[in-house]
């Protein structure tokens, strides 16, 4: 039996963890699994609150542990040969900033498995953060607009002292802070120049679903892509537009109709991004895709930079709840934290202002938004990979891959196996051979 090792986390702001004391103490005494706990006064949960479910609270570097779950990236130096590491990569579309990570893992000798890339058969994701990234990516990105509004001096702005996600002890205290904002709006309305108010979401996945869950408390009306351009303006309204695919690009040769598993595989290869027509109907833009350079971009750089030549421009904000570091919303050219969540983009410089003050849009690019609620988060997560983690501690990692008896959902996140690149990832070697 694997000893199952809970890691700190060790990034600024980052209280989340992977399993819940709760949970641990089912593993423990239901399943006869040994869990030990690396010490840490960031957590949202206390060591005694591990030590009574059971567990054991000790460094894990050279411990016997030899599964080790985590939230978020893990130091170079604490990866060790033979054992196996659970946790968020951000490895698997070759980004940059994570090669030096992988090709140390593939160095160690150890194996990465990927929360990111445990699906189904039909590719949905069955271990994630989605929705309360949308929860928290939400309620900032409307904060952030209400400090935008005041320095630009557009009153009415109901959205002015929205609590910080951060700072509310849990779900039903931000709700409250949005049903407050709610009656702000009834009560003070919208900036008349600001009308009608449109908040546009790219997307409908978990992500989208978590920031839509928590604006369908302010008072609003759902519209469709094809009523932007005929809207009323309404005082105490705002109005909701989600994007779907075949709202965000078409078919490069006008004979083709869109077909969307036709997208999926093809990508920018036979399709273009046509979202950009839409900028100038929206206030707000909640960036909740899956993104990788395969498909065409949301916004482009360029495009912004045209754009904030006109006089009658409205957007004031990107909540890019995905965050992709020059992605889909290609000025997104930083990662953020809870404390400082927006930057000002710039486009006649191609830099990022930390705040809300400059020429340019704001930009929400927060990388971990699901701590900021991090009890509710931590747990919702924890109940989705329970069900693995038994067969993750009664694996022998020690046989050849094609012999690995892990359940299919979790042998195909195995982005490495002892020391090598999985099939299914080897493309990766391309962006590890320019380290």
């Amino acid at each position: 039996m694997n000893i199952i090792g809970l890691r700190k986390e060790e990034k600024a702001f980052e209280r989340r963890v992977p399993v819940v004391p709760d949970h641990v103490r089912k593993l423990v005494h239901d399943n006869g699994i040994e869990i030990i706990v690396e010490p840490s006064d960031q957590r949202a949960f206390g060591a005694n609150e591990f030590e009574s479910a059971g567990a054991r609270v000790a460094p894990l570097y050279e411990s016997e542990a030899n599964v080790i779950l985590g939230v978020k990236e893990m130091p170079l130096e604490f990866f060790e040969k033979d054992k196996v590491y659970v946790f968020f990569s951000h490895t698997i579309k070759g980004q940059k900033y994570n090669m030096p990570m992988l090709k140390k893992i593939i160095d160690k000798g150890a194996t990465l498995i990927d929360y990111e890339r445990v699906v189904d058969d039909k590719g949905r994701r069955l271990i994630f953060f989605g929705n309360w990234a949308g929860l928290a990516g939400m309620s900032d990105t409307l904060r952030l607009l209400g400090e935008r509004l005041q320095v630009e001096g557009i009153t009415p702005n109901p959205f002015l002292g929205l609590k910080p996600t951060i700072e509310c002890d849990d779900l039903d205290e931000l709700e409250s802070e949005f049903h407050a904002l709610g009656q702000r709006i009834l009560e003070q309305g919208l900036p008349n120049e600001l009308q009608p108010f449109v908040i546009g979401f790219a997307g409908y996945g978990n992500v989208s679903k978590g920031a839509q869950s928590l604006f369908d408390i302010l008072p609003h009306e759902t519209i469709s892509v094809n009523q932007l351009e005929t809207l009323e303006p309404k005082s105490n309204i705002i109005y909701k537009c989600v994007f779907k695919e075949e709202d965000m690009v078409e078919p490069i040769d006008p004979n083709d109709s869109f077909e969307l598993q036709d997208y999926y595989d093809n990508g920018s290869l036979k399709y273009r991004g046509i979202f950009e027509k839409y900028i100038p109907h929206l206030i707000v833009l909640m960036n909740c895709i899956f993104w990788t350079s395969k498909y065409p971009r949301l916004v482009s750089c360029d495009f912004i930079r045209e754009h904030w030549r006109s006089r009658n421009r409205k957007l004031r904000i990107v909540g890019d709840i995905s965050c992709d570091v020059r992605g889909a919303i290609e000025f997104t050219i930083k990662c953020t934290t809870p404390g400082h969540p927006g930057f000002t983009y710039i486009p006649t410089e191609d830099k990022g202002h930390l705040g809300v003050e400059g020429d340019g849009p704001v930009v929400m690019a927060v990388d971990n938004l699901p701590t900021e609620l991090p009890k509710e988060s931590s747990t919702s997560f924890s109940e989705t990979l329970l069900q693995f983690i038994p067969s993750l501690a009664k694996t022998d990692f020690t046989v050849d891959f094609d012999k690995l008896d892990l359940p299919k959902e979790l042998k195909r996140a195995v982005i490495v196996y002892r020391g090598s690149l999985t099939k299914n990832y080897s493309y990766l070697e391309q962006h590890l051979s320019n380290l």
